[in-house]
């Protein structure tokens, strides 16, 4: 006696759905538009400068600043950037780029030969709309760092010069604050002689943006338990003898 299969469903048998890897699907995405270059970052030299993690080494290797936003991964690996995590590190920096989050200096719109002047303005408090359009009462305080209604806020300036027109249109600085009376504070921030720490200097320097690795303790997480009973195991070993 022959036994026979089933037949399936002529439906079933007419449709055939394709399997697709997700991870494949990240080819079809359409590329991102290159961003411009900031007056505190120029070029990609800059760029692989202020990210860190000696990437201003593989400065030659990457043709352009329009190169440095479109190169895939794979197409950055022939190029020589190794290794991988150094890649990954591009990448996720260049996507921060790309949105508009820089390192301390990359808003500043004065830049000359890599350096942003900065200085210390009295800028007029916003009203505040859930205090009816009014400003706070520690605002409105005259205190010994400033004047009632005002505040002070820390400015990028064109080198040499004081800030020219309304005080109120002027951005204020990231990353960067008045410390006391007049100092400014910041990270890689320089003072200028003779000012009497009114005005500033922020320069472009090696690895001002990286974001520093964590170090692994006792072997990290995954090892942690056994390097530890080792431990434990030689140091009684040792009080045994």
């Amino acid at each position: 006696m022959l036994l026979r299969r089933p037949l399936l469903n002529a439906s079933a048998a007419a449709v055939s759905i394709p399997k697709t890897c997700v991870r494949n699907l990240q080819h079809s995405i359409p590329m991102r538009p290159v961003p411009k270059a900031t007056p505190f970052i120029p070029d990609h030299a800059a760029f692989l400068t202020a990210i860190g993690r000696g990437l201003s080494a593989h400065a030659g290797k990457i043709p352009s600043w329009e190169a440095l936003f479109t190169l895939t991964s794979p197409q950055l690996k022939e190029l020589g950037v190794e290794p991988a995590r150094s890649r990954r590190y591009l990448l996720h920096w260049r996507e921060k780029f790309r949105n508009g989050e820089y390192g301390i200096g990359g808003d500043c719109q004065h830049v000359s030969d890599g350096v942003a002047e900065l200085t210390v303005v009295e800028a007029p408090v916003a009203p505040n709309p859930d205090l009816g359009n009014t400003i706070s009462p520690r605002s409105a305080a005259a205190t010994a760092t400033h004047n009632p209604g005002t505040r002070r806020v820390v400015v990028n300036v064109p080198s040499g010069e004081t800030p020219s027109g309304p005080v109120d249109t002027l951005r204020a600085v990231n990353g960067v604050l008045v410390k006391g009376a007049k100092t400014i504070k910041g990270s890689y921030v320089e003072p200028v002689k003779g000012s009497e720490g009114l005005r500033a200097r922020i320069r472009l320097q090696e690895a001002m943006w990286e974001e520093r690795r964590g170090h692994k303790v006792d072997g990290g997480e995954r090892r942690r338990a056994e390097v530890r009973a080792k431990r434990r195991a030689a140091e009684n070993k040792e009080k045994a003898r």
